[in-house]
């Protein structure tokens, strides 16, 4: 018999995936894992670790570009002084602590701007080797870390300067909520910088103290563990699933402190795109974030359901096997036997005919031909059909079995073990859904205020002295050095472009300098437009309009564990988004429309972000944050919205549910794939077979039956293609020997 065909092979293969499926039930139907804290929790604060990280290096990148950018800007034009050319940057950029200009030659200090820039521990040098020019960290007397990035001033015919800014490596716009601290860690696990713990100074009881002390202790420890995680290899290091951040990130779990567990999350300083290295992920930084969640100790889970399951799963698959193996395995094996005793010439005992459906018939019409085979005429014996349950086919056993397996399935798939409204989601999922949301919205408005800082930039440097040419040839280098620009140009008092890069400008109108930094056009239209303007100093009214990608939007709103996020105006039309979206459409739901709505109420002096957990109508996570912050995008009033199903988090109810369904597919699936395979190879082939036998017993000798598998079905039909040619062998033999008898019986008349 063949290995793979055949009766057998089906039903051992559903016994062994049955009984796996009933060890797999066992196991993971009951326990949920640590239900005092959920797995959603850690995940979040990973996901809260790798917003910082990529806000911290899109801070240290943006910083050196616009520093390089504007030394190359001053070398081009004029010779300028130190104190100007730092004027220039203080007013066109707030981002530094500190500026300077030195001689390079002489190390004569030219020009100082903020807070004193660490210069002892520049070597002069040094700084026409091999990355000389690269930032560099530098630790200060009181513990503080500066970050030193370092740009040259070149005119001809004058001494080389070199520009120096200095900035801490503090997060720009992270939300951190209460009871969370974030930190700046380097390759040996040093902390670099910190925020979110107070000070011993700053709380007022013993106990307080001992919190910070333990909270000081925990970060240190996060620290040494995620540096030393920091070299691992991304691709490995992180869980199938775990989200598409392309450097090493994680969670960390910590010690507990009256009753709260500290947990953190890690991240280094990644580029966008994998295997490519900027500024910032040169300096080899991690961020970890730490933040207090209380346990909930009564949340438990037992593995009752599971052994239960498993039980009702063995004795429900023992009954289908059993039925298979006594009413289609026998059977076809009795008349597999029976049928080769025939061709053997074995005729007196009779048939052993099976009790149901094709196995019955195929008995009976094998019990006929044998009596054909002993000299009976086939009309003499023609059988009745079964009637009442010996009707019952292989087709009819299947479907018995497929009723019996899938009534174990249906109730896991679509019944038991399901979460409702009631479901308990941790408030710490609110809360980082809520800060995250607000982060996000301040990443926009930077990026914003940022775009408008840089048009500002350029077109004080072009002044009135700039031809068309040098023009183009600054805008195409600011256009190559920032991704958030589709289009750049130079437009005069009367609505002409003068000069541009990029696409089509769509924003060339008369008077253009009157028009507001940031503004929104194309409401109505299929795309929004969102442009910033720079007005020129001493172009009579001529300003450099900067149309801004809303594909950039979109990518800085694309983070892992948000889920649906919009960007909308100040009337709640949907302007950017990191899934698909109709531009200008409202929000789909009310209740989001009313978040945002009140979101923007002032509470205070500001607007602050709001988060919600939503019942009715499916558990729901919800947040709003509008622009709160400073600058030229704040007058914009857009707000950054998000929300996400409960049931996609890993909360042990939802996991239970989860895999309570899981294993009901994998039930189905079991029953479907294994009686299938037997109803293709046995099933049909045994059907067909049935007919046949029946015509060869009522007399067909001439249809030639072909077996087409090596398998029990096809044993049969070959020993049924021999009775048919003993058959015919049969009727030869009594033709011949009619013929033959009137001549014999001439012959002896002869004789006498």
């Amino acid at each position: 018999m063949s290995l793979l065909g055949g009766i057998r092979p089906p039903i051992a293969v559903l016994s062994v995936l049955l009984l796996s499926l009933a060890a797999v039930a066992a196991l993971v139907l009951g326990p949920a894992g640590d239900t005092a804290l959920p797995k959603a929790v850690q995940t979040s604060q990973q996901h809260f670790a790798e917003d910082g990280a990529i806000a911290l290096r899109a801070s240290i990148d943006e910083s050196v570009t616009d520093l390089d950018r504007s030394a190359a800007l001053f070398s081009a034009g004029a010779p300028v002084s130190g104190d100007t050319v730092l004027d220039k940057l203080g007013n066109t950029y707030q981002k530094w602590m500190g500026t300077a200009v030195i001689e390079i030659r002489s190390g004569k200090l030219v020009a100082t701007r903020g807070e004193t820039v660490p210069l002892t521990s520049l070597d002069r040098s040094a700084l026409s080797d091999e990355g000389g020019l690269a930032p560099r960290m530098v630790r200060l007397e009181n513990g503080e870390v500066r970050l030193l990035s370092f740009a040259l001033l070149s005119w001809p015919g004058r001494p080389q300067l070199l520009l120096v800014a200095s900035n801490s490596l503090k997060f720009p716009g992270i939300s951190l909520g209460r009871f969370r601290a974030i930190a700046v860690v380097d390759r040996s696990g040093t902390i670099l910088s910190s925020d979110g713990i107070p000070e011993p100074e700053q709380v007022l009881t013993d106990l307080q103290r001992k919190e910070v002390a333990a909270s000081n202790k925990q970060l240190r420890s996060f620290a040494k563990n995620a540096a030393a995680k920091a070299g691992d290899n991304p691709l490995s290091s992180k869980e199938p699933g775990s989200g598409g951040y392309p450097g090493v990130s994680g969670s960390l779990l910590g010690g507990t402190f009256l009753s709260d567990r500290s947990v953190a999350g890690y991240a280094t300083l990644a580029s966008q795109q994998p295997g490519e290295t900027t500024t910032a992920t040169a300096l080899g930084l991690s961020v970890v974030a730490m933040v207090k969640v209380a346990e909930d100790p009564t949340r438990s889970t037992s593995p009752v359901f599971g052994l239960m399951a498993a039980c009702a799963l063995l004795v429900i698959g023992g009954i289908a096997v059993a039925v298979l193996l006594g009413t289609v395995q026998r059977p076809l094996i009795r008349l597999f036997l029976e049928s080769r005793r025939l061709t053997r010439g074995d005729l007196t005992r009779p048939v052993n005919v099976p009790g149901y459906g094709e196995a019955r018939r195929i008995g009976t019409a094998l019990e006929r031909l044998r009596g054909q085979l002993l000299g009976e005429p086939a009309e003499q014996r023609a059988a009745a059909r079964p009637r009442g349950p010996r009707r019952i086919g292989t087709r009819g056993l299947l479907s018995v079995c497929a009723v019996l397996l899938l009534a174990w399935s249906a109730p896991l798939l679509l019944v038991l073990n399901r979460a409702d409204g009631t479901v308990v989601v941790p408030q710490q999922l609110v809360n980082d859904q809520r800060e995250r949301t607000d982060t996000l919205t301040d990443r926009i408005r930077r990026a914003l205020n940022e775009g408008e800082a840089d048009l500002q930039s350029v077109a004080t440097l072009i002044g009135d002295r700039t031809s068309p040419a040098d023009m183009t040839e600054v805008l195409d280098r600011t256009l190559d050095q920032h991704l958030r620009y589709q289009s750049l140009y130079v437009v005069d008092a009367s609505g002409q472009v003068v000069a541009r890069v990029g696409d089509e400008p769509r924003e060339a109108r008369p008077e253009p300098a009157t028009a507001d930094p940031i503004r929104l056009l194309g409401r109505g239209g299929k795309k929004p437009l969102v442009v910033g303007t720079a007005e020129i100093p001493g172009r009579d009214g001529s300003a450099l309009v900067g149309e801004f990608r809303i594909d950039f939007l979109n990518s800085v709103l694309k983070r892992p564990g948000l889920g649906v996020v919009r960007l909308v105006d100040d009337q709640g039309k949907i302007i950017a988004g990191n899934t698909g979206y109709l531009a200008f459409q409202s929000l789909p739901d009310d209740r989001l429309k009313d978040l945002a709505s009140a979101a923007g109420q002032k509470v205070g002096k500001s607007a602050h972000a709001a988060g919600v957990l939503y019942r009715d109508g499916g558990v729901q996570i919800a947040a709003a944050a509008p622009f709160a912050g400073g600058g030229a995008a704040k007058k914009l009033g857009w707000t950054v919205v998000s929300w996400q199903p409960a049931d996609r988090l890993a909360i042990p109810e939802y996991d239970i549910q989860h895999r309570t369904v899981l294993a009901g597919l994998l039930g189905a699936a079991a029953a479907v794939a294994c009686l299938g395979w037997m109803h293709i190879v046995v099933a049909r082939p045994l059907r067909a077979l049935a007919g046949q036998a029946e015509a060869l017993a009522d007399g067909d000798r001439k249809t030639v039956l072909f077996p087409r598998n090596h398998d029990e079905v096809g044993a049969v039909t070959r020993s049924l293609e021999l009775v048919r040619q003993q058959l015919q062998e049969q009727r030869r033999q009594q033709a011949s020997g009619r013929r033959n008898a009137p001549d014999t019986a001439h012959q002896q008349h002869v004789r006498n």
